[in-house]
């Protein structure tokens, strides 16, 4: 069984670059694969391997500077759901291009999964979906507002241009997937003076976990990055497959669309390719059906797996 250990962290890296080969030759020996990325404002990524292995880059992890509360989502996967090992140096951990902003001094307050209902309930709360357009689609809290992005490099524009209707709200509470969004979202609402942000400890994977199905306000399925594509409560196997021509969630009733054809096109994609692309769709998926027949993984069938974005 394979191991699987989704990770950020803002911390102070003053030498990134020096991180980099130490780490990569650590995943190495340890037989990790997937990817971290390294900035001067942290660490950020989803590696996989054997438990001792992961065990140890993850406590080598947290033994850098800042990183003792370095957090940590564990889940399992039957299959290594990485082809290779990528540690690379960026300008962010988690883009959103606004210079000098600073996550680790200026964000928001956690909170708790197990406070959160009471957060978001309260009169004058703004609820604040940080995510993209596509991962909303999938899920998400119910009254919470949607700005619709489809890269987290829009959020700041989103911001500007709905400054008045969040500095008029009490306080706002945003969310993300796992946290690293949300929390470098608040730190950008904390530089352009409102006051009291808040933002989800451990994001909706926390919530899904923790809070019992029962008591819960999230509707639907949360869109992951990694081979899962989307869970539900308990982190339970959702029902959203991926879409290999344009990498989106695909639900039941996109399956059943005409113009859903698997591994070649889905709803969402399906009028943005020509029949040239999807020829060439179709002759990798042919290729995936072939490798299964052989026991065998084409690299087509590897799955999705990024960074937030």
């Amino acid at each position: 069984m394979i191991r699987v250990a989704a990770l950020y962290r803002f911390a102070r890296f003053d030498d990134p670059a020096a991180l980099r080969a130490r780490l990569a030759t650590l995943c190495a020996t340890e037989g990790i694969k997937g990817t971290l990325l390294l900035a001067q404002e942290g660490i950020n990524g989803t590696i996989a391997g054997a438990p001792e292995g992961i065990e140890r880059v993850v406590a080598e992890l947290r033994a850098l500077p800042g990183c003792a509360e370095l957090d940590v989502k564990w889940s399992r996967a039957a299959t290594m759901p990485f082809l290779r090992m990528k540690v690379r140096v960026k300008r962010e951990i988690v883009t959103m291009g606004v210079p000098d902003l600073d996550p680790l001094t200026e964000a928001g307050d956690y909170v708790a999964p197990a406070a959160w209902n009471a957060l978001i309930a309260r009169p004058g709360t703004l609820l604040i979906d940080t995510r993209n357009d596509y991962e909303v689609r999938v899920g998400s809290f119910a009254g919470a507002v949607d700005p619709a992005t489809t890269s987290f490099r829009d959020f700041p524009a989103w911001v500007e241009a709905h400054r008045d209707e969040i500095a008029g709200a009490e306080r706002v509470a945003m969310f993300c997937t796992g946290g690293i969004r949300c929390e470098k979202a608040t730190a950008l609402l904390k530089a352009e003076g409102i006051g009291e942000v808040h933002h989800l400890k451990g994001g909706i994977l926390a919530y899904l976990e923790e809070v019992p199905a029962t008591e819960s306000r999230w509707q639907g399925e949360c869109f992951v990055f990694d081979e899962r594509v989307a869970v539900g409560h308990g982190l339970s196997a959702g029902s959203h497959s991926l879409c290999r021509a344009c990498r989106m969630p695909v639900s039941a009733t996109d399956r059943a669309s005409p113009l859903y054809r698997e591994g070649i096109a889905c709803p969402a994609c399906y009028a943005k390719r020509d029949d040239t692309q999807r020829a060439g769709y179709a002759e990798r998926q042919r290729q995936v059906a072939l490798a299964e027949r052989r026991g065998t993984t084409h690299v087509g069938a590897q799955p999705s797996v990024a960074a937030a974005d």
